[in-house]
């Protein structure tokens, strides 16, 4: 491996690619796809591309499978542009979030870059495979380089650090966190091995270090030295120090094979020259409790294993070894690690000890503490049989334990079994149970191995410890174990991650400190932020150490309790700190955790399981004491007194090693100590008890100061599997480490600032092609041309800020520069590409013209030659020319002009040199002045020089003579501090003895303190005793004496009984048969009534599911109202691309429009408030009928006190009478049962066929929201068809128009039917009001009736001002209307409970008048008249028992009317509170429109500059037009001067042709037609040239043209994004403004729910009342008046019936009209709430019964006690009796209002069922939810059954002894007119206290009406902003107006070029078929003017003119 790893380019795993990176085609495919992250279960994110977006949801496509789905706006995540990709300091990325860190990390580790820098961090990942990037050349290359200059490498950051230490003097530290395998220790050791090479003082380097890799599944000794690579002895030391602790502190764990289980802190000092000087290592958090237990699958530490396998025979025999398996602290037996040998891990680990300088000695001293320690384990214990004392049977492992440690067997087991404990000045002997034992044992065996380990680390430091050369600086490495969550952490994670919580604060603070400097440094304006105190929180919760008290110091408070435990620890931490933020108790009883604390990196459960033990860490004295006797020197010296009294602090286990004893970082320093010997190392406070968490913190405070003097350097290294497998990398296991390595934790602060910085030259080459104009030509300072480019990009303020060499920009500025970048290359590369392809054809089409002129040259030449060749002039002219001299004249001429210009050019290379030779002189003249004046200064400067010198020379003089002058002092002072140090060791070892006696003493007092604890214990556990038993004592001493006064009485009672006995034996029989039968009766009514109830609450419950959904569609209103405000929107921005003739005018139309529309609105507003104000009328008749029906009922009760009198006289006849009644009633009641029963079987199936149809319903509504849902894509592509052709714009722009206000009706209507509901809810109110007043009145006059009328008639009146509230105040009135009828409903079913308690008692009583009515026949038989004369007497006291009862009644509706006013008052302060929060939103609205204003202002600023870019493309475009219309006419020119050329040529064509033909001219002179011959040919020639110029002109001019075209696309392309950015804008800002306003309503409906459990307490409350007024006898009075009153309220009861049905109907249209049913999820949730309602009121109802149950039977064991308490009873049975028989009139009653209602509904149902039938079958489900509802129902009904049968088997037992008891209630009747005259005095109390009453809640009334004013106020401020916004819309629309116009503009300049192009091609054509161009008119006059490519051409008429004739003349030369 190492082999193939050493040929790799170690290159390929440092360097990124960067030509993929920056790969064009990645770029553009993210600018074209818009990719972004979302969230993804298995890669925890995925790219995918945005396709759609719908409010709050985007429609994106995956990227891997082309997937759609839908995702919310909150989960999406930007993605950075391709140029970020693989960066190597994540800290620069444009889009910092989670899935940008996870995905670069993820692709760096996959192409093998392991580190990554994010900020200040170094990130490293676990390759698990060995890489070539640690050889010496690598350390050569990271040598003397800057961070940013190399990749990312530990060795940069130990460059980093090694550089500031040299060059700032300042110390520095490298903290390395992570979990476990995710290799903190090969880091540090890489960091070692760099400092070792770097900084080494041995010059003879040779050879280079092997490579090796950071973490390759942790090879367990690494060998830095291996090879041949050699270094100075102290830095071989270094290096060796590594294994040697790997061995004694690492372990093989699940996670890792060489896992560190403890932490490091590596501190190397320097000199001031750089080389290293010395080194020290300390540690903590040993995990000692490895050595004596592991879990599954893992090992203890190294050297175990190492000792067993490497030892030789002759070394197992001096350290007793056996076999693996022998040892009980090897818990898994021998398990190997792969790739690894112990045996030769052995033998390294030796070598390396020699290394240290290790004697033999101690070697073998050490490996036998290693041995003692497995031997601990192998101490048995058993119990023995009579006691629970320990015994050893067999000590054979106890006797190798001590001959190992040089102790004594017998002494040992004393110690062990029974030590000696100290009481007061006595020494005793206490027996140890078995777990004592094996708890002592192994709190021995950790020690010794704890001690062991510090015993190692402080003999590694004396080894590297140099004290000749003393460090100047030095550099600490930091290992330490990472944030740990578990599923349940215990006190060890706790200390870990407190520990975490600090460094985070530490890298916090450093990090933006770091940040903010540099702002500083920058010049920008910054308020200082310390991110560290986010932490500071949760560090104090842990650390406080009072008010209130943190974790550890509860802890340690607990620990000084003897009966304190776990829980009691767990409770205190709970009261103290359980407001704290960052504290959660556990939710739910049955959690496993104790409490939580939120941490940074997450919520952590923790549970407190041995805290308190391990917070104190025992161990036996008495061991302790024989270890440091031991004859062993080694073992004496781990054991001695100084260490021994140190308070052990453990990790893991006791998992805190000793923080104190290791010397934590930095402890000499901080705490000022100089010792370096070993007991001043160690040296702690002492004579106090020190628990670990206090040893644990202090250790913690010293690191945290040492680490904050220091610069740190951080790395987090991540386990990228828990697989150990390369190139593997688990997305959520990396990104739970990333949140607790703090890697996520700095990216949120690296947003808050400006994470994102580019210099001033780099920020203007790369982004000034988006600002071409801005800066102007010449030099400009890069701050000026950067503030410069910004202004022209417009960027926001608060995007960025400019400091004096960078600009800083927010997170995503640059990505969306980068777009913008993008998108301006691709337009100048298109424009590019064109101007070259055009560029090339132009080329190509002249060089095919030319290859034309040459082939008819040629061919012409051709022609003449072959007429020619045969003429013998023609070769008499071929001889004779060449002899000529007139033939070399132009030769000649071509010579001298040559030697001409050479000529020339010698001339000008002449007066060249002379220049340059007279500016050489003139500079040197100038240089020599300046020497001569620099060497005149330098005279001048050695003069002075010497000067000084002689003054330094003095100077020095003096200071040698102050020098001595010191010397001399500082000897004095150097042996007054020798002496100083003598006395301070004099000191110091006094201070140690007395400090040693403090300890002795403390030791002692503990033990007196255990002693005396115990001692308390068992005296408090005898008086706990003593006390109980002289409590039963003196119980049973009662019970003998109330047993013996009962059974005297008992016999008393039994002579009397046995007397009455006889004379009511034969009563009794006929009694028990009328109480048979009416038991039976009781049963079948009670289940009756029950069944009767059910359906009732479900029809109340029906009601509230109907005014819940009415509340739904209300906010599906306000839905549609944004939905058509948005539409409105989309429909004005696709207006404004097509009508710019027409924009006033449909400006105008819509204003028309609108008025009309909101004439219509004012219309059925007007008809609203009519139909309002009939409502209210009808209402008022109803209140005045019902205060007539009241007064007749008052005069019905005055009347009816005469008639009870007359009554009473007639009792006696009437008896027998109502004896026969019952009879015939009891039938009847039967057959009446009966019909209840199926027309309630009949009820529930049409209850349930109207919620199947109502789901249907739902369903279909659900298809009415998908049609909408198409009906508005459809709109979307009318928008876009708009854009293409003008006409179907128009069409379909009406179309949209009529769906507008259509729209705009269903709006009108809703809010029509809003004001309806709104008006129904006050009526409900209203008429709930009077409900309560009627209750109230019903005791008073008539007169307070009218003025409850007057008030409710006003009440009606605000209620109509109200009803334009918004959205948020309906709902508002209708939770109250809710609350409201539950308040109905309950006092509803008051009064029916108290009119069935009358009509129970008045039964009661006619049954026991006919009763008595038998007896006093049987008794006048036997006994006379005197028994006659005793009943009548007993009646008249009767009597007198019903007056006091009426004067209870009057008592309790006096409490009742007490308990309504606090209701009202609580009702007014939630109304109070509700007015406060309006008042809140009318704010936070004015503040909203305060920002619309401004957005307004900004569009108005964004339509303007559109506007002055329109005006400049018009301009742009009017001037293309008259240079095309300029060329067509100078085209036309010239082609007429072709065709006259042409005619010209060939007519001397003709005339050479007949002067060639005619042979009678053959004298003319051939010169004469040479010479003709050339003109014509030049002259023909100057005309082509001409034609060719032209037709450049002309592809120029259709070059100019092209480019206008793409320019025009650009600028609208541009035009239409920013348009649609503008609108995005908007409808963001809108949308929140409605998640403001949603939240808003989320507040008011959590103050609902808190008013809803106030009614709820109301409501028990009000029950208890019910409860009490149900054992007060109703009088003839209360129960005629009850009737009376039941009767109104059934009536009022169908008048809400009515009301119930108009509000279906309504509901109904609302529905059909606004064509959106997204509720049936929701409809279904209600559903089952109600039904977990009813649930949840059937158990009420049950408990109830079980409280009634309880309540009876505790009467029925007090009824023996007194006679009073069994009258009591009598009646209160009696009434239960008769109360059935009443109640089958009840609910004959109630099934009569129930068929009614039914047959509404069916009449609904039919309706209903036509529209959906074809929905059935989605219905289905929810109907088998309400079955398997109802089963649940049946079930309860069937367990409610059982608790009445059981309660009426005991009525059974109560009802005979009774009736066995009421002679003796007779007799108490006499009593009962003493209680008369007492119930008068209450009369008179309660009447005093209804006045009062009454005078407040008139006082209430007048708070509640000035509440109603305040209201109206709101509403009046809310008309207000309505307005404003409606105004601020119409500002909206005249925006959209103006852009309308612009891109009707930008159409007609389209359809210009078009033209343009349509006559350019026309022109082409014309002159490829050479044909006359006729369609240009040539006689304007004028200059044009023609742009070509840059270049102007002017030309007028008048030139043309010229050039024409210029043309005719030459015609006419030729001619003549």
């Amino acid at each position: 491996m190492s082999q193939r790893s050493g040929q790799e380019d170690p290159e390929r795993y440092l360097f990124v690619d960067r030509a993929v990176v920056y790969n064009p085609a990645a770029q553009a495919d993210w600018t074209a796809k818009r990719l972004v992250w979302i969230p993804s279960e298995r890669n925890g994110f995925e790219a995918a591309s945005v396709r759609e977006e719908r409010g709050d949801e985007v429609v994106v496509e995956l990227a891997e499978n082309g997937k759609k789905a839908v995702v919310s706006k909150d989960d999406i995540q930007k993605m950075n542009p391709p140029k970020f990709s693989k960066v190597e300091d994540m800290a620069e990325l444009t889009c910092l979030n989670e899935a940008s860190v996870l995905h670069n990390l993820k692709d760096r580790y996959y192409s093998g870059l392991i580190y990554t820098y994010s900020g200040l961090f170094c990130v490293v990942i676990n390759p698990y495979k060995n890489l070539p990037i640690y050889s010496e050349n690598i350390i050569e290359m990271y040598r003397g380089k800057k961070r940013h200059e190399m990749p990312p490498h530990i060795y940069a950051i130990s460059e980093s650090a090694y550089r500031c230490m040299l060059q700032d003097r300042e110390d520095q530290s490298i903290l390395c966190t992570g979990e476990s395998g995710a290799g903190k220790t090969e880091n540090t050791k890489k960091v070692i091995q760099y400092l070792a090479h770097v900084a080494s003082s041995h010059k003879g380097r040779k050879d280079h270090i092997p490579p090796d890799s950071p973490k390759p599944v942790k090879p367990q000794v690494q060998n830095a030295v291996s090879g041949s690579l050699f270094y100075g002895e102290l830095e071989r030391q270094l290096l060796q120090a590594n294994p040697i602790l790997e061995s004694f502190g690492n372990a093989k764990t699940v996670k890792n094979d060489n896992s560190s289980r403890f932490g490091k802190f590596i501190r190397i000092n320097f000199d001031v020259t750089g080389y290293i000087v010395g080194a020290n290592i300390e540690t903590y958090l040993l995990e000692k409790s490895r050595a004596i237990r592991q879990a599954k699958d893992e090992r203890t530490f190294h050297i175990f294993y190492q000792l067993l396998a490497g030892a030789g025979e002759h070394l197992k025999s001096d350290l007793l070894l056996e076999g693996f398996d022998h040892y009980r602290f090897l818990s898994n037996g021998n398990i190997t690690i792969p790739g690894q040998q112990d045996k030769d891990n052995f033998q390294e680990t030796m070598e390396a000890m020699h290394i240290m300088s290790f004697g033999h000695e101690e070697i073998l001293a050490m490996l036998k503490v290693v041995s003692s320690v497995l031997q601990f384990g192998n101490i048995t214990f058993k119990k023995e049989r009579n006691s629970d004392q320990a015994s050893m049977p067999d000590n054979t492992a106890a006797q190798k334990l001590c001959h190992l440690l040089g102790m004594n067997v017998m002494e040992f087991t004393r110690a062990i079994l029974s030590p000696r404990i100290k009481v007061g000045r006595d020494y005793v002997q206490k027996a140890q149970t078995k777990e004592q034992a094996d708890f002592a044992v192994e709190a021995l065996g950790k020690a010794t191995y704890e001690r062991l380990f510090r015993w190692l680390v402080h003999r590694i430091n004396k080894a590297l410890d140099r004290t000749k050369r003393q460090g100047a600086s030095f550099i600490g490495i930091l290992d330490i174990a990472g944030f740990e969550i578990f599923q349940l952490n215990s006190f060890e994670q706790m200390c870990i991650n407190y520990t975490n919580e600090k460094l985070q604060q530490l890298f916090n603070h450093t990090m933006f400190v770091l940040e903010q400097e540099e702002y500083q440094r920058e010049g920008i304006e910054w308020s200082f932020i310390d991110f560290g105190l986010d932490l500071q929180p949760c560090i104090d919760l842990i650390e406080r150490p009072a008010n209130p008290p943190g974790v550890l110091a509860l802890l340690d408070e607990e620990c000084w309790f003897p009966k304190a435990t776990d829980k009691t620890f767990v409770a205190k931490l709970v009261q103290e700190q359980g407001t704290h933020t960052k504290f959660q108790k556990p939710r739910q009883l049955k959690d496993k955790a104790d409490f939580c604390i939120m941490h940074y990196a997450g919520k952590v459960d923790y549970k407190a399981d041995e805290w308190l033990m391990k917070n104190m860490d025992p161990l036996n004295d008495n061991v302790a004491t024989l270890l440091h006797q031991s004859t062993d020197k080694f073992i004496a010296e781990l054991w001695k007194d100084e260490i021994q009294t140190i308070q052990r602090a453990s990790f893991y286990d006791t998992s805190l090693d000793d923080p104190a004893v290791d010397r934590i970082v930095g402890l000499d320093q901080v705490a000022g100590m100089n010792e370096t010997a070993f007991g001043a190392t160690y040296k702690t406070k002492k004579g106090m008890f020190r628990t670990v968490g206090q040893l644990y913190k202090e250790s913690l405070t010293k690191l945290m100061a040492t680490l904050r003097n220091t610069n740190p350097n951080f790395v987090r290294c991540i386990i990228p599997n828990h697989e150990k497998r390369a190139g593997k990398l688990e997305p959520h296991l990396v990104l739970d480490q990333l949140r607790c390595n703090g890697v996520l934790e700095g990216i949120r602060i690296c947003r808050q600032g400006f994470p994102n910085r580019i210099v001033f030259q780099e920020f203007r080459q790369r982004y000034e092609i988006l600002t071409p104009n801005a800066i102007p030509k010449g030099f400009m300072d890069g701050k000026q041309a950067c503030e410069r480019m910004i202004r022209a990009l417009e960027l926001d303020p608060n995007l960025f800020r400019i400091g004096q060499s960078k600009i800083f920009f927010r997170t995503g500025v640059l990505a969306h520069l980068e777009e913008e970048r993008d998108l301006k290359i691709t337009d100048i590369i298109i424009y590019f590409q064109s101007v070259c392809r055009g560029y090339l054809a132009r080329k190509a089409f002249a060089k095919k013209q030319q290859q034309l002129s040459a082939l008819k040259v040629l061919q012409r030449n051709c022609a003449a030659y072959l007429k020619l060749r045969h003429w013998q002039w023609w070769r008499l002219f071929t001889k004779v020319k060449p002899l000529l001299q007139v033939t070399r004249q132009e030769e000649e001429m071509q010579a001298k002009d040559e030697e001409l210009v050479k000529v020339k050019e010698r001339q000008l290379k002449v007066e060249n040199e002379l220049v340059e030779m007279e500016r050489k002189h003139q500079q040197l003249i100038e240089e020599k002045n300046i020497l001569a004046e620099q060497l005149h200064a330098e005279t001048e400067l050695f003069a002075e020089a010497e000067e000084m010198r002689v003054r330094l020379l003095s100077r020095k003089q003096e200071l040698e003579e102050i020098l001595h002058d010191l010397e001399s002092r500082v000897e004095e002072e150097e042996e007054r501090n020798q002496s100083l140090q003598n006395e301070k060791k004099k000191m110091q070892s006094h201070i140690q003895d007395l400090e040693e006696q403090l300890d002795e003493e403390e030791a002692a007092r503990q033990k007196l303190q255990l002693d005396k604890v115990t001692a308390e214990a068992k005296i408090k556990k005898m008086e706990e005793d003593i006390l109980l038993l002289e409590d039963q004592n003196s119980k049973f001493l009662k019970e003998r004496k109330l047993l013996e006064d009962s059974i005297g009485e008992m016999t008393s009672q039994l002579t009397e009984e046995e007397e009455k006995a006889k004379n009511l034996s034969k009563l009794k029989n006929k009694q028990e048969l009328m109480m048979v039968d009416l038991e039976e009766r009781l049963k079948k009514e009670e289940k009756t009534r029950q069944e009767l109830e059910k359906a009732k609450r479900k029809l109340d419950a029906e009601t509230t599911d109907l005014q819940d959904q009415i509340i739904e569609l209300q906010a599906q209103i306000e839905e549609l109202k944004i939905q058509l405000s948005k539409k409105e929107e989309e429909l004005h921005a696709a207006l404004a691309r097509s009508d710019e003739e027409t924009v006033q005018k449909n400006n105008a139309l819509k204003q028309v429009r609108e008025l009309q529309a909101h004439l219509a609105e004012l219309q059925e507003d007007l008809e609203s408030e009519k139909m309002s104000r009939s409502k209210a009328e009808k209402l008022k008749r109803d209140l005045s009928e019902e205060l007539e029906a009241l007064k007749t009922e008052l005069e019905d009760t005055l009347d009816t006190t005469a008639a009870q009198q007359e009554l009473r006289s007639k009792r006696e006849q009437e008896v027998a009478e109502l004896k026969k009644a019952i009879d015939d009633e009891s039938q009847i009641h039967e057959a009446l049962i009966q019909e209840v029963r199926q027309r309630h079987a009949t009820a529930l199936e049409e209850v349930s066929e109207q919620l199947e149809q109502a789901k249907r319903f739902k369903v279909n509504l659900e298809k009415n929201k998908q049609s909408l849902e198409n009906e508005n894509k459809e709109l979307a592509c009318d928008v876009k068809s708009l854009q293409q052709a003008k006409m179907e714009s128009e069409h379909k722009r009406k179309k949209m128009e009529v769906q507008l206000q259509e729209f705009m009706s269903r709006a009108t209507e809703g809010e029509r039917v809003k004001g309806e509901l709104a008006e129904r809810s006050h009526k409900l109110q209203s008429e709930v009001d009077n409900a309560y007043t009627l209750q109230e009145e019903a005791e008073k006059k008539s007169i307070k009736l009218a003025k409850e009328v007057d008030k409710l008639n006003s009440k009606l009146q605000d209620s109509e001002e109200l009803r334009q509230e918004e959205t948020r105040q309906k709902l508002n009135l209708s939770g109250q209307i809710r609350q409201l009828e539950v308040d109905k409903n309950t006092l509803l079913e008051q009064q029916e409970e108290e009119e069935e308690a009358r009509r129970n008692l008045e039964k009661q009583l006619q049954m026991l008048h006919s009763q008595l009515f038998e007896t006093k026949k049987k008794l006048e038989e036997d006994v006379g008249s005197m028994e006659g004369l005793e009943e009548m007497k007993r009646k008249l006291q009767k009597d007198v028992e019903l007056t006091s009862q009426r004067l209870e009644e009057k008592t309790s509706a006096m409490d009742k009317m007490e308990k309504t006013k606090n209701r009202l008052q609580q009702e007014l302060d939630d109304l109070m509170v509700d007015l406060d929060h309006q008042r809140q939103t009318v704010s936070n609205l004015e503040k909203k429109q305060k920002k619309f204003d401004q957005l307004l202002a900004e569009e108005k600023s964004v339509s303007a500059r559109y506007a002055e870019e329109r005006d400049r493309a018009e301009a742009e475009a009017r001037e293309k037009d008259t240079k095309a219309l300029s060329m067509a006419r100078a085209l036309e020119e010239a082609l007429e001067a072709k065709d006259e050329l042409e005619r010209f040529n060939k007519q001397l064509r003709a005339e050479m042709e007949d002067l060639m033909s005619s042979k009678d001219d053959v004298g003319k002179s051939v010169h004469e037609l040479e010479k003709s011959k050339r003109t014509l040919e030049q002259q023909v020639e100057e005309m082509r040239t001409q034609l060719e110029e032209l037709e450049d002109e002309l592809q120029a001019t259709e070059d100019g043209k092209l480019r206008l075209e793409v320019n025009m696309q650009a600028m609208k392309a541009q035009f239409d994004r920013d348009l649609q950015a503008r609108d995005e804008q908007g409808e963001e800002k809108k949308r929140s403004l409605v998640k403001q306003v949603r939240e808003m309503e989320a507040e008011l409906e959590e103050e609902r729910k808190q008013r809803t459990l106030a009614v709820a307490s109301k409501k028990k409350l009000e029950m208890d009342l019910n409860e009490l007024e149900g054992q007060i006898e109703a009088g003839n009075k209360g129960r005629d008046e009850a009737v009376k009153q039941l009767k109104k309220l059934q009536a009022q009861m169908k008048d809400y019936q009515r009301e119930l049905e108009e509000a279906r109907a309504s509901r109904d249209e609302i529905f059909t009209q606004s064509k959106e049913s997204e509720k049936k999820l929701k409809g279904l949730e209600a559903e089952i709430l109600q039904l977990q309602e009813d649930h949840a009121a059937s158990e009420r109802a049950r408990r109830h019964a079980e409280q009634e149950r309880d309540e009876l039977a505790e009467e029925i064991a007090s009824s023996a006690s007194g006679k009073s308490s069994l009258l009591e009873e009598k009646r209160r049975l009696e009434a239960r009796i008769a109360q059935l028989e009443e109640e089958l009139e009840e609910e004959q009653g109630n099934m009569e209002l129930l068929n009614d209602r039914f047959r509404k509904t069916n009449i609904q149902v039919e309706t209903l069922n036509t529209e959906l039938a074809a929905e059935r079958s989605t219905a289905q489900k929810s109907e088998n939810a309400r079955q398997q509802m109802e089963r649940q129902n049946k079930d309860l009904k069937s367990k409610l059954a059982e608790l009445e049968g059981t309660v009426k088997s005991k009525f059974k037992a109560s009802i005979t002894a009774l009736e066995a008891k009421i002679l003796q209630l007779e007799e108490q009747m006499e009593q009962e007119a003493k209680e008369r005259a007492a119930a008068n005095k209450i009369i008179r109390r309660t009447e005093k206290k209804l006045k009062e009453v009454m005078l407040q809640v008139e006082d209430e009334r007048r708070h509640a009406d000035q509440y109603k004013e305040q209201m109206e106020k709101a509403n009046s401020r809310m008309k207000q902003l309505k307005r404003q916004l409606e105004e601020a819309e119409e500002e909206a629309t005249r925006a959209n107006g103006a852009r309308r116009k612009l891109q009707r503009e930008l159409d007609d300049a389209t359809e210009a070029s078009e033209a343009l192009t349509r006559e350019v091609n026309t022109l082409k054509n014309r002159l490829r078929r050479g044909g006359p161009v006729s369609s240009f008119s040539s006689g304007r006059s004028g200059r044009r003017k023609l742009n070509l490519d840059g270049a102007s051409v002017d030309m007028s008429d008048d030139d043309s003119d010229s050039r024409a004739g210029d043309f005719n003349d030459i015609q006419t030369a030729n001619a003549e």
